[in-house]
């Protein structure tokens, strides 16, 4: 990246390692598609650093998501709880299931899924029928619950944890944003059933397009491998024992994989250092709320987000659009599903949090490779505006 004058991107991939070398190994030796040795190393590395005992590579972290609810049986007409303010994908998973999404609040210190109003929506509004959890208010089965990691600060896991032990309900993680985040000292990834990832261009690392599941479960591992390649069930013969998806992650995107990770540490690192430089500089400046980290948990910073007070600084939009034409490529939170047209008829429970954050919030530019005089710019246009 270059600084004067140029336009600063919000998050890019940071090619520095070996990912020229690996790709031109796939090349060299004919290893492209969906099998190779990348693709086998990529997924022994990957559950190694986030300590999970198997890995299934996929082609996106949507893949990832909705395999992973596949591989938990859920079924049509089942509910899952979701929270409102993440992106589409992770409820569009649970719609490809024929399930239907519960909207969740957002905790207002960690913008993650409540889990104290998670655990009064299951008090108050389920009941336990035949050894199913219902939602009174649908007559659905009430089957999984699925907390995102967003903008790479750890969900709150052990209230979550406790619910699941007390209820017949799957832990789905979505850590699709929190890659080499902590909770509690443990790196983020898998603590429930399974646990989903992305590697999609603008996350801390890039495959191009990707995903994995990591679960510590082998026979939910067996389940991912198989529905992930078709479901086909003889390796002479073209049998498939049920409907499966050509989720298969190619050798060249976990080539890029492999290469990406070897680094993945020092972007943690450059995320943080830039989240200290902003939160430094920012200090200032009334009315700015960073996204911080509770004392449990460490953040990976994906995103650098925070929120303007609305009496000082007005709309966050127009923040937006004045950076944008400044060359400075701020973004919106998510907006929140249960708002969005195909979810509006949607349950959402005591959702009030969520709204909140996403009107007073954005996202500063963060990419591993920003440089100094660029978050000096950051700075400086935010203190001239104000």
């Amino acid at each position: 990246m270059s600084d004067a004058g140029d336009s600063i991107p919000n998050a890019v991939p940071h090619l520095a390692g070996k990912e020229w070398q690996y790709v031109k190994e796939c090349l060299d030796t004919n290893w492209v598609s969906s099998v190779g040795p990348f693709v086998d190393r990529f997924e022994r590395e990957m559950a190694a650093y986030v300590q999970a005992r198997h890995g299934i590579a996929v082609v996106t972290g949507t893949a990832a998501l909705h395999a992973a609810l596949v591989a938990l049986d859920v079924r049509p007409d089942d509910e899952v709880l979701v929270p409102s303010l993440t992106f589409v994908a992770t409820v569009n998973a649970i719609h490809y299931c024929g399930a239907r999404p519960v909207f969740m609040d957002s905790d207002p210190r960690t913008w993650n899924l409540d889990p104290a109003k998670t655990a009064e929506f299951l008090a108050r509004e389920c009941e336990l029928r035949r050894g199913a959890l219902v939602n009174r208010a649908s007559g659905r089965r009430v089957k999984a619950i699925l907390p995102v990691h967003l903008y790479g600060h750890p969900v709150d896991l052990d209230p979550l944890l406790d619910l699941t032990s007390r209820y017949p309900v799957a832990l789905v993680e979505d850590s699709t944003e929190s890659l080499g985040a902590r909770y509690k000292g443990k790196r983020v990834g898998v603590a429930g059933q399974v646990g989903c990832l992305s590697f999609n261009g603008n996350k801390i690392i890039t495959t191009g397009g990707g995903g994995m599941v990591v679960t510590n479960d082998d026979q939910t591992a067996c389940r991912l491998r198989s529905i992930t390649t078709q479901a086909r069930s003889d390796a002479k013969e073209w049998i498939h024992d049920e409907i499966g998806f050509n989720y298969r992650m190619t050798n060249i995107q976990a080539a890029l994989g492999v290469a990406q990770l070897e680094q993945l540490d020092h972007f943690v690192e450059s995320k943080r250092a830039t989240a200290r430089a902003y939160t430094d500089a920012l200090s200032g400046l009334p009315g700015v709320e960073p996204l911080g980290e509770q004392p449990w948990a460490q953040s990976n910073f994906w995103m650098y987000s925070i929120q303007l007070d609305p009496a000082v600084w007005g709309s966050a939009r127009r923040v937006i659009d004045e950076a944008i034409a400044a060359g400075i490529q701020c973004r919106p939170l998510f907006y929140p599903v249960h708002r969005q047209p195909p979810y509006r008829d949607c349950q959402a429970y005591r959702v009030e949090a969520a709204d909140r954050l996403h009107a007073r919030g954005l996202s500063l530019p963060c990419s591993v490779g920003i440089t100094q005089a660029q978050r000096e710019r950051v700075v400086r246009f935010l203190t001239h505006l104000k």
